[in-house]
C-alpha cells in the first residue's frame, strides 16, 4: 500500500533552516534549501561521515529487528526520505511489516507521500507532528499499529536537538511506557566524546542556524535505557553496534546508538 499521510499539509518555511534538510545534505541528498546548505557547510567535514555511519547503523539495527520477527515500527524524527528508507529494509525481510513514520518538517511530508510506498503486502503512514507532544503521535499512530503488540521505537539523530528544557528523558519514557513489553527501543544521539576537538565548530554552526543542538555524553545518553534490556554490544559507537555482518570499518563517530528491549 502506498504511504497515507494525517494531518493538514503545513507550509514548508525556506527561510530558516531544518535539522532533517541539514542531515540530507550531509547524506548527499538533494531536498535542502540554500539556508540548510549554509549550515551544512560550516560543520567539520567529518559531520557528513557521521551522518553516514549513522544511517548505516540504523540500515543494521531495522534488519536485525526483522529478521527476530518485529514486525511494527514507529519511526520519529524520519527524515527526508534517503533510499533504502526503514520500511524498504524491514519489509524486505517481513513483507507485511507496517511502519508509521513521524516527522515535524512539512517538507518531509511532501516527499513522504511521494516516496514511502510500501510494499503490497504491508502498510506506512506518515504523520506530520512534533515529538515533544508524543500524544500527537501516539493516539493516530495507533490507527495502523497494534500497541498491545511488540513495536520497535525508532529515535534516530533526533534526541541531540532537543534542550534539557524539552525533557527529551521525559518525551522518551512516554513513548516507551506506550509500548507493549517485547518491544525494543532503537536509539542514536549525537555526542562529542570521540571529538571533542570539534565541538565547539559543529555547536556554533548550529547555532547560527538558530537549530538548537545539545550533545551528550555517555553518561547522559544512558539514561534513555533506563529499565530496558539493552541488546548486545550494549551501548557504543554507531560503528561499534552489529550482529551477524561483517564488522563495520572501526572509525571515530559522533553518534552513540544502542537497541534495547523493553521487559
Amino acid at each position: 500500500m502506498t504511504a497515507g499521510t494525517t494531518g493538514p499539509r503545513p507550509p514548508v518555511d525556506t527561510s530558516r533552516p531544518h535539522p532533517a534538510r541539514v542531515y540530507d545534505w550531509l547524506l548527499g541528498g538533494k531536498d535542502n534549501y540554500e539556508v540548510d546548505q549554509k549550515v551544512g557547510e560550516t560543520l567539520p567535514e567529518e559531520a557528513r561521515g557521521n551522518a553516514a555511519r549513522n544511517r548505516a547503523f540504523m540500515h543494521r539495527a531495522a534488519a536485525w529487528l526483522a529478521k527476530n520477527g518485529v514486525d511494527q515500527y514507529l519511526d520519529i524524527g524520519t527524515g527526508i526520505p534517503t533510499e533504502p528508507n526503514l520500511h524498504q529494509v524491514v519489509q524486505a525481510i517481513t513483507p507485511t511489516a507496517r511502519v508509521v513514520y513521524a516527522d515535524n518538517d512539512p517538507i518531509v511530508l511532501r516527499h513522504a507521500e511521494a516516496l514511502l510506498t510500501s510494499s503490497p503486502e504491508g502498510d506506512t503512514d506518515f504523520l506530520h507532528a512534533d515529538v515533544r507532544q508524543p500524544e500527537t503521535i501516539l493516539e493516530p499512530a495507533g490507527r495502523l499499529l497494534d500497541f498491545d503488540r511488540p513495536v520497535a521505537l525508532s529515535v534516530i539523530a533526533l534526541l541531540h536537538f532537543m534542550p534539557d528544557t524539552d525533557d527529551p528523558y521525559g518525551v522518551v519514557r512516554t513513548l516507551v511506557e506506550a509500548l507493549a513489553p517485547g518491544s525494543f527501543l532503537l536509539l542514536s544521539h549525537g555526542t562529542a566524546d570521540q571529538h571533542p576537538e570539534l565541538r565547539q565548530e559543529t555547536e556554533a554552526a548550529y547555532k547560527r542556524g538558530a537549530i538548537p543542538l545539545r550533545m551528550r555524553s555517555r553518561a547522559e545518553v544512558e539514561p534513555f535505557f533506563e529499565g530496558l534490556q539493552l541488546v548486545a554490544p550494549g551501548l557504543v559507537f554507531a560503528p561499534g553496534w552489529y550482529q551477524e555482518e561483517p564488522a563495520p570499518v572501526q572509525e571515530r563517530s559522533g553518534f552513540y546508538v544502542g537497541v534495547a528491549r523493553i521487559p
